[in-house]
């Protein structure tokens, strides 16, 4: 009876059903949208910062940076030779500066590994290479010559009668030479052979060739980024001069997301040679033995090992600017309170919809209750009624919210993210392996990110109980005032 009293209201009211399943479709499709735009959001800040260092990678130690002191200000300096008189020669040189200037004795990658809550700890060396090359061409100097004469002859007196000749050089002009020359910055980090499972090269997959062996600690070998590589046409089996010395490639990696932040990557000891820091890090990747542990570990390296700068993901992701965190903004905050007012105001004229066609259904209810029927069985007749609007709401509110995700998905723009600095010395998660100096470090650190909008089914089921809800509260109220109706008021709509 209860079913086929529902079918029947239902059908005679199609138009009042789609107002109300309508109302509740717009503010559960606006919920299911910002939702999946929060859930693209994170997943592009988790691209950018995976991007940085190696997976599983907790946290980072890097020195505290301090104020340049003496000539150490970090600015590069080249010497060339400009007094050669051949033109054609082509000088260049190569300044190897390790990345912000910060370093870690090696001994302490052992020492952070030894802390309570540390599961594995490696040291990286970040150095930025600036090549210059190219040629002085010298100038030629022309002379103009003038030259006047002037005789005269004396009639009288003795020594009179020689003429006197006089003539005047003008200073010579210098035509034409200078100079012509290449800068060129790329970025180099040593990396532990013996644990590659954490640090600069876990982000990347081996495309071409393969990567270091435990036996390449100090061989003179290098794996390259796949856009370094093919930007410079190297491949496998080539060699990549650096400061002088010859690196065999091996190996083309790929970055897992994003772009690569590191061009070229050679064994610890080596990089270590190149940037003439004999036994020194500037990065050390922790991975604590539980993740929900983070911030004591971070506590606990900071108390034991004085003078350096713990930085792990969740700092990171707090200087993530650009339109990234922009938009990030806007979705969480903006984005949520207005899917709350929305979606109240969708409830709220659910209700009232509900109670106005209660209100026109005064003859039916009292003729109803005149036969014989309960409150509550009206009520529940009000309250199944609702719950059919509200699911129907729902599936038009999933289909809209799903809709609107995919044409987000399609034709959002890209975002760009810039990943300032935690504070921490080169190297760190603030800098990313791969970025060079002060001037060089926000070029190395703007991405470009594709937004996306994932509809995972945590929220389609959040919609779905947002629809049930939405149908409780406008038949609640339906039916409460339903209920209040009395045989007497069936006969005066009559009369």
């Amino acid at each position: 009876m209860f079913g086929i009293y529902l079918k029947r209201e239902l059908s005679r009211r199609k138009k009042a059903a789609l107002v109300i399943a309508m109302g509740l479709a717009l503010g559960i499709a606006l919920v299911i949208t910002v939702n999946s735009v929060s859930a693209g959001m994170q997943q592009a800040q988790e691209k950018v910062l995976q991007s940085l260092y190696g997976l599983g990678t907790d946290m980072t130690v890097t020195k505290a940076r301090s104020a340049p002191t003496g000539n150490q200000s970090g600015r590069p300096s080249f010497d060339f030779d400009a007094s050669s008189n051949d033109s054609t020669e082509t000088q260049s040189s190569d300044r190897v500066t390790t990345q912000g200037g910060q370093t870690l004795k090696s001994a302490l990658v052992t020492k952070v590994a030894a802390q309570k809550g540390v599961a594995t700890a490696v040291g990286a060396l970040s150095l930025n290479v600036t090549k210059v090359d190219g040629s002085f061409t010298q100038g030629r100097a022309k002379t103009d010559t003038s030259s006047s004469s002037s005789s005269s002859s004396g009639q009288g007196g003795p020594g009179g009668g020689q003429g006197n000749n006089s003539g005047s050089t003008a200073p010579p002009e210098i035509q034409g030479g200078g100079a012509s020359f290449d800068v060129n910055s790329y970025s180099v980090t040593g990396v532990d052979v013996t644990n590659q499972e954490l640090g600069p090269l876990a982000t990347t997959t081996i495309t071409s060739g393969k990567t270091f062996t435990t036996a390449q600690a100090d061989a003179k070998v290098a794996v390259l980024s796949k856009s370094y590589a093919k930007e410079n046409k190297y491949t496998v089996g080539k060699t990549v001069t650096i400061s002088g010395t010859k690196y065999k490639v091996i190996g083309i990696a790929t970055p897992e997301s994003s772009e690569a932040t590191t061009d070229v990557y050679l064994p610890l000891k080596q990089a270590q040679t190149l940037g003439d820091s004999k036994n020194l890090v500037s990065t050390i990747y922790v991975q604590a033995t539980d993740s929900k542990q983070i911030d004591t570990v971070k506590s606990t390296i900071q108390k034991n090992i004085s003078g350096t700068t713990v930085t792990t993901s969740a700092d990171l992701a707090e200087t993530v600017s650009g339109s990234l965190s922009t938009a990030s903004n806007l979705a969480t905050s903006v984005g949520k309170w207005l899917s709350i007012a929305v979606l109240a105001a969708a409830f709220l004229v659910a209700a009232l919809l509900t109670s106005s066609a209660v209100s026109r259904r005064v003859r039916e209810f009292g003729t109803l209750k005149a036969l014989g029927w309960p409150s509550r069985r009206v009520t529940r007749q009000v309250v199944g009624e609702s719950i059919v609007n509200g699911l129907l709401g729902g599936a038009l509110g999933i289909g809209l919210g799903l809709a609107a995700a995919y044409a987000v998905t399609t034709y959002s723009p890209k975002l760009t993210a810039q990943l300032g600095n935690t504070g921490g010395g080169g190297g760190g998660m603030g800098g990313g392996p791969g970025g060079g100096g002060p001037g060089q470090q926000s070029a190395a650190n703007t991405m470009e990110i594709a937004l996306s909008a994932p509809v995972s089914l945590t929220t389609i089921a959040l919609a779905a109980g947002l629809a049930i809800t939405g149908g409780l509260i406008a038949g609640a109220m339906g039916g409460w005032r339903a209920s209040r109706m009395r045989p007497a008021d069936a006969l005066r709509s009559v009369s």
